[in-house]
């Protein structure tokens, strides 16, 4: 790809900032009642058009992401050791984990965190500001922990404690952890590679 390639990549990445958290930042701050769009439009059309939003917006963040690290205009702010590489690896495990957590429908874990899915893009995206300190890094991931701060604040202020779980179970935290382990090495060992172009782990 050349230098307008790579420059335009970085217009993708910034496209699908403002489409993904507009459309999440919108969600957030909504309101209750017949004045909110989710009333005045539908339930299922609402949340098609978030879903077309919000997806096409982390698409084009995915992809103009992965181009923009390569793009000679991708400031680098600051250069991290190496070793730093290993804590983002050793703090990833947490965030699948809270991650799979959020849609088990029992356990402990979340009942605990009570959204365990804000805590695990706090997680994902602080780890990866240690390791990764160019521009494109600082505008992904800081809208990620800037929103996911933001969102939570809101449903505190909506008086949303999270999921009422009566009884949580020791087989809901087994699922979560299991599953979170499991898509931590395919992310380790293949996902990130696809999706970013860089391996997660660096031999040699």
């Amino acid at each position: 790809m050349g230098d307008w390639g790579r420059q335009l990549a970085m217009s993708y990445l910034y496209l699908g900032i403002v489409l993904f958290f507009t459309a999440h930042v919108v969600a957030a701050m909504r309101s209750r009642g017949p004045g909110n769009l989710r009333e005045k439009i539908g339930y299922g059309p609402y949340m098609g058009l978030f879903s077309l939003v919000s997806g096409s917006g982390l698409a084009l963040m995915i992809w103009g992401y992965g181009q923009a690290r390569i793009d000679p205009t991708n400031i680098l702010f600051w250069t991290s050791p190496e070793w730093t590489r290993h804590i983002v690896l050793a703090i990833m495990p947490i965030s699948l984990i809270l991650l799979v957590s959020a849609y088990v429908p029992t356990g402990h874990i979340k009942k605990c965190v009570k959204h365990p899915m804000l805590a695990a893009v706090k997680i994902w995206a602080a780890a990866h500001l240690i390791y990764n300190g160019d521009l494109a890094s600082v505008l992904l991931f800081g809208s990620f922990l800037a929103y996911a701060v933001f969102s939570r604040i809101m449903a505190k202020r909506r008086g949303d404690n999270g999921p009422a779980i009566s009884k949580a179970s020791v087989k809901g935290d087994l699922i979560a952890i299991i599953l979170g382990l499991g898509f931590y090495v395919v992310t380790v060992l293949w996902l990130h590679t696809l999706l970013i172009g860089v391996p997660a782990v660096v031999h040699g």
